[in-house]
């Protein structure tokens, strides 16, 4: 399948496809469809995302980080993309830089949580 550069469902369609061959362990290919949705459309933060997530899976942390970075600048208010960002950190062994991820991470989900209240029923 040969992405579309205009086609936002084409580019969701080989991000998918390459969440299925994470899941199912095959990380080449999970690495090759997402490169593929990055060609097409290289500001793509979902597919940075996810290129980062697999790459972290392997070990590689430069390229988990190089991807990561990458979608952080197209969406630095992302709960998830400062997530993965901190665990990358951890990984490499640099705790302020985990931690100061990890802090965007939950500021964020703080105001998600505030824009979002619990209902009186999820109280009790």
């Amino acid at each position: 399948m040969e992405a579309d550069r205009n086609d936002p469902l084409e580019i969701r369609t080989l991000i998918e496809e390459a969440t299925f061959a994470y899941t199912m362990g095959d990380h080449r290919e999970a690495i090759a469809q997402l490169t593929r949705a990055l060609d097409a459309a290289p500001q793509s933060a979902a597919a940075w995302h996810a290129l980062s997530e697999v790459h972290l899976d392997t070990g590689d942390l430069d390229q988990a980080l190089s991807a990561g970075e990458k979608a952080h600048a197209l969406r630095p208010d992302d709960l998830f993309i400062n997530t993965t960002l901190s665990r990358i950190w951890v990984r490499k062994g640099d705790k302020a830089q985990a931690e100061k991820f990890n802090a965007q991470a939950k500021i964020l989900g703080w105001k998600e949580d505030l824009k979002n209240p619990p209902s009186a029923g999820d109280l009790g």
